[in-house]
C-alpha cells in the first residue's frame, strides 16, 4: 500500500493527518457524506480522476481506520457499499472548517498557484 504509518504520533493534527492523507480521503468523505451508502462505481463516478487502484486503496485505509464500512452482498455479480462510520461522520464534521476555508480562498489559491515559477 502506500506510505502510511502508525505512529507514534506527536500530536493529534499528526495523527489526523495521517488518517485522511492523500489526494482522495478527504474527497471520499464528502462524497459518502453528501450521499449515504455508495456502491465502488458510484463513487468513483462522484469523484472524477480517480484511478480504480487508488480508490480501492484509499477505501482500503479508510476501513482499517475505521472511518468507512465496506458490505459485500453475496449476489453474482457482487454488490459492495461503502458507509461512513460514526468515526467517519465524526472526522467529517471536523473537516468541515477547513473546506469553509479552501471555498472562501479558492480564487487566490488558484491564482497565486498560476503565478509560481519553477
Amino acid at each position: 500500500m502506500g506510505a502510511k504509518r502508525s505512529g507514534p504520533y506527536f500530536c493529534g493534527i499528526d495523527a489526523a493527518m495521517d488518517v485522511i492523507g492523500g489526494k482522495w480521503k478527504a474527497l471520499i468523505l464528502w462524497e459518502l457524506e453528501a450521499n449515504g451508502v455508495r456502491r465502488f462505481g458510484e463513487l468513483r463516478r462522484g469523484l472524477p480522476g480517480v484511478s480504480e487502484k487508488m480508490l480501492i486503496q484509499q477505501l482500503r485505509e479508510l476501513e482499517e481506520d475505521g472511518i468507512v464500512t465496506r458490505e459485500i452482498f453475496p449476489e453474482i455479480p457482487p454488490r459492495v457499499e461503502y458507509q461512513l462510520t460514526e468515526l467517519g461522520s465524526a472526522l467529517n464534521r471536523a473537516l468541515e472548517p477547513l473546506g469553509a476555508w479552501g471555498r472562501e480562498r479558492i480564487d487566490r489559491i488558484g491564482a497565486d498557484r498560476v503565478h509560481v515559477t519553477v
